[in-house]
């Protein structure tokens, strides 16, 4: 490297309206960034807070994965140098435990069975059900749930917020229809109750519907085909 040349920076500090943004190198070592972090804060008193109240920050740490050890270091120099307390944490990298449950969320589950009143069938993604829901049986997936079969009994699709999820069986009467934390109970007039081949979903003003199967790919087009997967 030629005295021309600039050394790049393992750590840029921007000032925002709601405090300050830390920008570090993801392809430097930990301990030559925390020098560097050290360096700039011992030299930019302004930083400090006069009245004593803290500092927010937020750190960017682009394909940096941050330990629970490295967060502990920078949030102590962030303390004694500045008063600064972590706010937020940027990062381009998932944890392998996230990975996985992003992974488990796109999976269809196939099952060939008969759930019987009392028994409960969890899914992470959707759920492709080839047989009956009895009367007393659950059946709940963060996903779509499909089934190939009667749903007598409650069915929760999109369990952890998901309102574009569906419900979708051979004949739909069910004591209960969950979709998000939107609730459909079953009419009290029989002549109102299901027919074959039908789905359920939320609709624009946030009601649950019930329509013929047949509108499924107008309804959400750009749902994943279960033949797919």
């Amino acid at each position: 490297m030629t005295s021309k040349q600039v050394k790049k920076q393992n750590v840029l500090i921007k000032g925002t309206k709601d405090g300050l943004t830390f920008f570090l190198n993801d392809q430097c070592t930990f301990d030559s960034l925390i020098k560097e972090l050290q360096d700039k804060l011992s030299e930019r008193p302004q930083y400090i807070d006069n009245d004593g109240a803290f500092v927010r920050v937020k750190l960017v740490s682009g394909k940096r994965y941050l330990e629970k050890e490295h967060i502990d270091v920078l949030s102590k120099t962030l303390s004694e140098y500045i008063h600064g307390v972590i706010d937020s944490i940027e990062c381009d990298v998932v944890t392998k435990e996230e990975a996985e449950s992003m992974k488990a969320s796109e999976e269809i589950t196939r099952l060939v069975k008969v759930v019987r009143s009392g028994q409960v069938i969890d899914v992470p993604g959707d759920l492709l059900l080839i047989g009956d829901v009895n009367p007393g049986g659950t059946v709940r997936a963060k996903g779509n749930i499909y089934i190939l079969g009667k749903l007598l009994g409650i069915a929760h699709a999109g369990m952890a917020g998901n309102k574009d999820a569906i419900i979708c069986a051979s004949a739909l009467t069910p004591s209960q229809l969950r979709i998000a934390d939107v609730i459909r109970r079953p009419p009290e007039d029989e002549n109102d109750k299901g027919q074959l081949m039908e789905c359920a979903y939320v609709d624009e003003s946030g009601e649950m519907v019930l329509d013929r199967l047949q509108r499924l790919s107008t309804i959400r087009p750009n749902i994943s085909s279960i033949l797919n997967n």
